[in-house]
Order: C-alpha cells, then sequence, then structure tokens
C-alpha cells in the first residue's frame, strides 16, 4: 500500500506492521520518483489551535489564538505581546483640550479651561472691553433719552404732526444706532483678542494682554467687515422672504399676504439659522489662518459641510449657557433698577421722564458683569470647533504637537 502524502496525518497510529512491503519498481510512465513521508514521524501530540494537550489558563489566549469573546473588544484596543488587551497611548494635551477629535464636552470645557488658565489676559480683555463699551453706552442712552422726547410722545401730543414724529423716530434710532455700533465694536475687539488667547491655550502657552492686542491689530478692519457683511446677509434673505406676502398685502389681499408674510419669515429663520452656522467659522478662520472676509467666509462653508448639526448643537449649547448667566446677573440688576431708579414699565415704553442715571448705570453694571463672562465662552466654543474640525478634516494635530513641542 503506497504511503503517499496526504493520505495519513503525520503522527497518527497505524494498524499496519513496521516493516511495510517492499516498493513496487517504477513503471517507464512514471519517470518522478513519488514523495515519501520520512521513516520517523513526530508523535501525535497537541498542536497550536487544535484543541488538545495543555490549555492556556482561563482569561489569557494561547499563542495564535484569539479570545473567545470576541465581541468584548473594545474599539481602539489591540492586542498586546503574549496576550491581552491594551488601550492605546492617550493623545497629548499639552494646554486646554487633548489634540484629537474633540466631543461636545471636551470642547465646553477647553473653553472654561482656558478661562481658568489664562484668566488674567481674558479678564484683562473682557473686563477692559466690556467697561468702556459699557460706560459709553450709558452715557449715550443717558444723554440721548433725557434730551430727546420719548416714544410715549407720539401718543401724548394730539397736535402732533407728521414731520415731528419722523424726527422724534429718527433721533430714537439714531441712538440706538450709535449705542448698537459702539457694542458691536467693543465685542470684535473682544472676539479677535480671545482668538489669539484661545489659540495659544491650545498649545499650553500663555499670552499677554500686548501678544494679544499685537496679533489682533492687523485684522481689526476686516474683522469688522466680516461681522457687517454676514448680518447684512442674513437681513437680506430674511427680507426677501417675507417680501412677497407684503407686496400681496399692499396689492388688497390682506389675509392671503398675512399669511404668505408668516411662510415667509419662518422659510427666512430657517435660512437666517443655516448660513450663521455656515459662516460662524469665518471669525477665527480670519484671524489665525490671516485671510480676507471672503476668503473666510469660503474657509469656514468649507469646514462646516457635512458638519452642520453637530456645530449647530454645539453653537446652541454655548448660547445657553450665556444666556443662563446672563440671567441669573440680571435678576439682582432688575431688582435694584425697580427700587432705586424708577418705573422701569415706563422706560421699555420710551417715556424720557423716568430715565435717571442710576437706573443706567445699575444696567450698565449688570451688562458689564454679564459681558466679562459671556465673552470668552463664545469665543472659545467658536475657537475650539474650529479647530476641532481641522482636526478631523486635515489632521491639524500632527502640526499641533510638532509647535506644541517646539
Amino acid at each position: 500500500m503506497n504511503d503517499s502524502p496526504g493520505r495519513r496525518s503525520p503522527g497518527s497510529h497505524s494498524d499496519e506492521p513496521d516493516n511495510p512491503a517492499p516498493e513496487q519498481p517504477a513503471t517507464p510512465a512514471d519517470q518522478a520518483p513519488e514523495a515519501k513521508w520520512a521513516p520517523q514521524q513526530p508523535p501525535a501530540g497537541p498542536w497550536p489551535g487544535s484543541g488538545s494537550g495543555p490549555q492556556p489558563p482561563p482569561g489569557r489566549p494561547g499563542w495564535g489564538q484569539q479570545p473567545d469573546n470576541a465581541s468584548s473588544r473594545a474599539p481602539g484596543r489591540q492586542l498586546a505581546w503574549g496576550g491581552g488587551w491594551t488601550p492605546p497611548p492617550a493623545a497629548p494635551k499639552p494646554g486646554v483640550i487633548p489634540l484629537r477629535p474633540l466631543g461636545v464636552g471636551e470642547i465646553i470645557e477647553g473653553a472654561f479651561a482656558t478661562m481658568r488658565t489664562q484668566w488674567r489676559t481674558v479678564l484683562g480683555v473682557s473686563l477692559g472691553l466690556a467697561l468702556v463699551t459699557q460706560a459709553a453706552t450709558t452715557v449715550i442712552n443717558g444723554i440721548w433719552f433725557r434730551d430727546n422726547p420719548g416714544l410715549d410722545s407720539l401718543d401724548n401730543d394730539p397736535d402732533l404732526t407728521v414731520g415731528e414724529a419722523l424726527r422724534t423716530v429718527g433721533r430714537l434710532f439714531a441712538g440706538m444706532s450709535i449705542t448698537s455700533f459702539v457694542g458691536v465694536l467693543g465685542s470684535i475687539i473682544a472676539t479677535a483678542m480671545l482668538t489669539v488667547v484661545v489659540s495659544r491655550a491650545v498649545l499650553g502657552r500663555s499670552a499677554t494682554l500686548r501678544e494679544a492686542w499685537t496679533g489682533a491689530r492687523p485684522q481689526l478692519l476686516r474683522m469688522l467687515g466680516l461681522v457687517i457683511l454676514v448680518p447684512l446677509l442674513i437681513l437680506a434673505v430674511v427680507t426677501v422672504s417675507v417680501l412677497p406676502g407684503i407686496l400681496v398685502s399692499v396689492a388688497g389681499a390682506e389675509a392671503g399676504g398675512a399669511a404668505l408674510a408668516l411662510l415667509g419669515a419662518i422659510a427666512g429663520c430657517v435660512a437666517a439659522v443655516w448660513l450663521w452656522i455656515r459662516y460662524s467659522l469665518a471669525a477665527p478662520a480670519l484671524m489665525l489662518e490671516k485671510q480676507g472676509v471672503t476668503a473666510s467666509m469660503r474657509r469656514s462653508a468649507k469646514l462646516v459641510r457635512g458638519a452642520w448639526w453637530r456645530i449647530f448643537g454645539v453653537q446652541l449649547l454655548a448660547i445657553l449657557i450665556a444666556f443662563v448667566v446672563m440671567a441669573i446677573v440680571q435678576i439682582p440688576t432688575g431688582i435694584a433698577q425697580l427700587l432705586f431708579g424708577g418705573d422701569e414699565a415706563n422706560v421699555l415704553q420710551g417715556g424720557a421722564s423716568s430715565v435717571s442715571w442710576t437706573y443706567l448705570i445699575i444696567g450698565g453694571l449688570g451688562a458689564l458683569v454679564g459681558s466679562v463672562i459671556t465673552f470668552p465662552i463664545t469665543a472659545g466654543v467658536t475657537v475650539l470647533l474650529y479647530t476641532d474640525q481641522r482636526i478631523r478634516r486635515e489632521s491639524l494635530d500632527v502640526e499641533l504637537i510638532r509647535a506644541a513641542n517646539n
């Protein structure tokens, strides 16, 4: 019987005698000799993965074997030498965030960590700018409302002409425009300087007030253009959405025009929110990449693409936190205004006689405290969102690790 390879496994026991029959001579047709197993074969025994012989202790996979419970493998874990699962090395964290894709909580925590670790610079930027802007706003409001009649004059004067009414509304609008411009200017400077501070905090480096101002100053005019252009774009979209309903109402179909205007307003608000998120990362792109206004808007749109809902959720959470902080601050401020500053209801209606310097100063102090806390939160979240998107899309973490080690 031929003992050719494949007929019997190596080491298997055989019932045949130890001296097999002699081989038959090969026929002329079989020129190549047939392969033979060696006369002495290794004994049958345990082979890796055969399930026989000594087994590894429970919980330890053998050589060349995988753990029995393959479903228990944790993502990101790997098989170590000699068996067992070990976690991958932690991402480096030279500053306020680990240099890897971030979670929502890590972004919020990073903003607060920047306030803690860089509190001197953050407090200096926020307090200084909020103090200047709120003081200017308080003075402008005090002078404007005390020297000009309020909106209640339109109802209390039966002999008021159309020209006088237009002049009253124009003066009030001018006062509101001046105070709004002062507030926007202060927020631009604060956002630009805080962007520099947060970008340094990511690398574990501190920034002084001088360094923050030096880094922000060259881009302030472009930041002003960005802050003007984006709201104008949003306002234009909302106006175009509402305009058809207004035209239908003017044409005589008031009910249909009102319904159409309402639908247009809803669509316009949705479009406004979409545009706001789409261009929400333009400010850090402008500051940190030294780009122009339109280039930074295109850059923001590229970074937001595919992550709109995530960025919307994080920005909404930051706004909610800022709103809660402002509400907490406004509770004692409102009580103090009612007790020491006059009748708030008349002020809200535009009554000039009820506006006092005490009322305005108390309100300005409340706004000052709220701005000092909320400015770093909103600016920090935006910068960290920008950093996170670049880590996810462009592997910015590699460059940040290299920069942090230099």
